[in-house]
């Protein structure tokens, strides 16, 4: 590995009690859900899933390779220096501006970036590539790589012998906190409702009729919704935004007797056209919901890791349609206060000719299980020796070294 650089909006209440079962899971609504779990560890860990396949090239731009601008013209953002241009990550990589809050993290040193990184599968079928990345595999499992990690630590004080030590809230849990913990469900209120944007325009439609215009505006005032919003000025409120739900992980992690292990995933990362367009709103939730864990998570972020990945990359030239079709690598990101942040740790394997995979997509030179073992073992303590059932058929691929703080 070579290191080329040296909330206004409530959130979902969820209970004490639901924290404390164990792995409270999928808290869905639209594109975003959490889970969360219990663990005998004063250490905090996040894994955030962006499904979809993150542009890579787009989120951490190599300005320094020569042979981008030819590949990837009207894609690109202005350079370091220039009007919303990059946020430079010393000299060879930048930033995307959307993405100013992790800036701030990876020049205060709690951000790592992991670039040209890629999990165990080559599949760009988002489905099954989601799958392997959760599982941890090059094969489908039942079970994800967290849950059986989690096995690993000894059980929270709250578990009593017997009893269900997972909860599921709403009516799924993200396949990487999947596994042999039983998994009972809740159902938080209001959490079946419509999404906020939808009921947006169905009070639009409605507006001219004289009898139901006027009612569905009164319904949806009562409910939080200004004239902006009704209006199409602004944004609809959605109290299960991904930055409102981040913060609202972060405050039960911070809590003395709450959980200790999260999962969190944020759709809307398959910039199949329009992608110039497209990509700075998915990156500004991402940026936000960063931003508002860490404030959330207040003194406890000292003793947190964070985990970022994605499915897949997407492919180095631009399309007939102005975007990006799916790829292989692509960026990871490690956040916290427990990361020895301020670099980009990548064997970058260059753009031009000849370096490509298949001649279209940037060559994987990561594999996102080492990056995974490295957290596990380093930040969670568990014995390395013990991770090969973790990751199945990975027992080959060694921990990054220096991830963490000593």
């Amino acid at each position: 590995m070579k290191d080329l650089s040296t909330m206004t909006q409530s959130a979902p209440r969820l209970t004490r009690r639901a924290a404390l079962l164990g792995l409270a899971g999928a808290v869905t609504l639209g594109r975003t859900s959490v889970a969360l779990a219990a663990a005998a560890t004063e250490q905090r860990f996040v894994v955030v899933l962006l499904r979809g396949a993150l542009d890579g090239l787009a989120a951490v731009q190599p300005y320094g390779d020569r042979a981008l601008a030819d590949l990837r013209g009207e894609l690109l953002a202005p350079e370091p220096g220039h009007e919303k241009g990059l946020g430079d990550l010393g000299g060879y990589f930048g930033l995307h501006p959307a993405l100013s809050a992790m800036h701030e993290m990876y020049t205060g040193g709690s951000l790592a970036v992991l670039h040209a990184a890629a999990g165990p599968s080559r599949s760009r079928s988002h489905f099954e590539a989601q799958d392997y990345m959760e599982c941890g595999a090059e094969q489908r499992l039942s079970s994800g790589w967290l849950n059986r990690a989690l096995a690993l630590l000894p059980p929270h004080r709250s578990t009593a012998a017997g009893s269900e030590t997972a909860l599921s809230v709403g009516t799924s849990v993200q396949l990487v906190l999947r596994g042999p913990a039983p998994v009972a469900s809740w159902l938080p209120q209001g959490f079946g409702g419509p999404d906020a944007e939808i009921l947006r325009k169905l009070a639009a439609m409605h507006a001219a009729d004289p009898a139901t215009g006027p009612a569905l505006a009164e319904g949806l005032r009562e409910r939080g919704f200004s004239n902006a919003v009704l209006s199409g000025q602004a944004a609809a409120p959605n109290r299960f935004s991904f930055p409102a739900l981040a913060g609202s992980v972060g405050k039960m992690l911070a809590a003395p007797d709450g959980p200790r292990i999260a999962a969190l995933e944020l759709g809307g990362w398959d910039t199949h056209a329009a992608q110039v367009g497209r990509l700075p709103g998915a990156l500004g939730q991402l940026d936000s919901g960063m931003a508002a864990l860490k404030t959330a998570l207040g003194d406890a972020w000292a003793r947190t890791a964070v985990l970022v990945m994605t499915e897949f990359g997407r492919t180095v030239r631009v399309n007939g349609t102005k975007g990006t079709d799916h790829g292989t690598a692509t960026v990871a990101f490690v956040a916290g206060g427990a990361v020895a942040g301020g670099r980009v740790i990548a064997d970058w394997p260059g753009l031009g000719a000849g370096k490509l995979l298949e001649n279209r997509d940037l060559m994987p030179t990561t594999d996102l299980r080492a990056v995974a073992k490295a957290l596990l073992a380093g930040h969670l303590r568990i014995d390395p020796a013990r991770l090969g059932p973790v990751f199945p058929g990975g027992e080959g691929v060694a921990p990054i070294r220096g991830l963490l703080r000593a």
